[in-house]
């Protein structure tokens, strides 16, 4: 899948200079065949969260063009978001957007029951790799927010995607367990050949990125 941004700048950003290397009001292209490891890296303020919000259709308060498969963003339909976001574009947002009085397992399950993509078996050997296959059937609201994260991964790898958006996924995890998530997350995309994009405030200087970026 390619994604193409031609000069896009959020609103509330237009009166804010960037620097020459931003992503913001330059033109550039991901292609997940190709440039498949993305690292969006910029401080707290300057638009990570936008910009995935943006990448998915859920903001539309921005100028220049964004593309999917040279398809401008803002002419696609309902029914080809619903497409795009079950098939095509997995994401993980900021704030996880968990079902906090469902359980773990039930909060998987919701995504992967969409399109069937793992089996149960293959969920709980998720589980086990993430160290939360003994919290699978604990409520989500009484876990904390690395417990919360870990889940909110492992829900976003069960559906079928070309491009996996990950918007801080690790802020709560520490070294090691940022580590196994990397590894997990490096594993299933080469295994679907599709590609990452993830957004943070860390450059993961001891990760090879294919593509690394800033929004500042």
């Amino acid at each position: 899948m390619k994604i193409n941004f031609h000069s896009v700048l959020p609103d509330p950003f237009s009166s804010i200079t960037n620097q020459t290397k931003s992503i913001w009001n330059s033109t550039f292209e991901l292609d997940s065949t190709k440039q498949n490891k993305v690292l969006i890296s910029a401080s707290s303020g300057k638009g990570k969260t936008t910009f995935v919000n943006m990448l998915v259709g859920l903001r539309r308060d921005y100028s220049g063009e964004i593309y999917i498969n040279h398809k401008n963003i803002r002419s696609l339909t309902i029914e080809e978001w619903v497409d795009i976001r079950a098939n095509k574009i997995s994401v993980i947002h900021q704030d996880l957007q968990l079902f906090p009085n469902l359980t773990a397992v039930e909060n998987i399950d919701l995504k992967n029951e969409l399109t069937n993509t793992l089996s149960k078996i293959e969920i709980e050997k998720l589980l086990v790799e993430v160290g939360l296959i003994d919290r699978k059937n604990q409520q989500v609201a009484t876990m904390s927010m690395g417990q919360k994260q870990r889940i909110a991964i492992v829900r976003a790898l069960c559906q079928p995607f070309e491009w996996l958006v990950l918007d801080e996924p690790f802020s709560h995890l520490d070294d090691e367990n940022t580590e196994i998530c990397f590894k997990m997350i490096h594993e299933r995309c080469q295994h679907l050949k599709a590609g990452f994009i993830l957004t943070s405030l860390d450059l993961f200087k001891n990760y090879q990125f294919d593509v690394s970026r800033k929004l500042e």
